[in-house]
């Protein structure tokens, strides 16, 4: 069903199309400075994506993932 679908599966997609307005006039950007998300968003192709694109993050690291280190 829809609803139980994760929306972890659309990050992409949607910063693909995130375009970040400039303050004055000209092109808006299109890749915000950073970004905070919950930890959801933790796993390591997410975080790997953001450091290709040159996007800082704040993004809490789930506990088991921790240990797992």
């Amino acid at each position: 069903m829809a609803g139980q679908r994760a929306d972890c599966t659309r990050f992409e997609p949607v910063l693909e199309k995130i375009r970040v307005p400039r303050p004055a006039r000209g092109r808006p950007r299109k890749k915000p400075v950073s970004l905070a998300a919950g930890k959801a968003y933790s796993s390591g192709p997410r975080r790997q994506y953001l450091r290709r694109r040159g996007i800082r993050h704040s993004i809490p690291e789930k506990t088991d993932s921790q240990a797992a280190r």
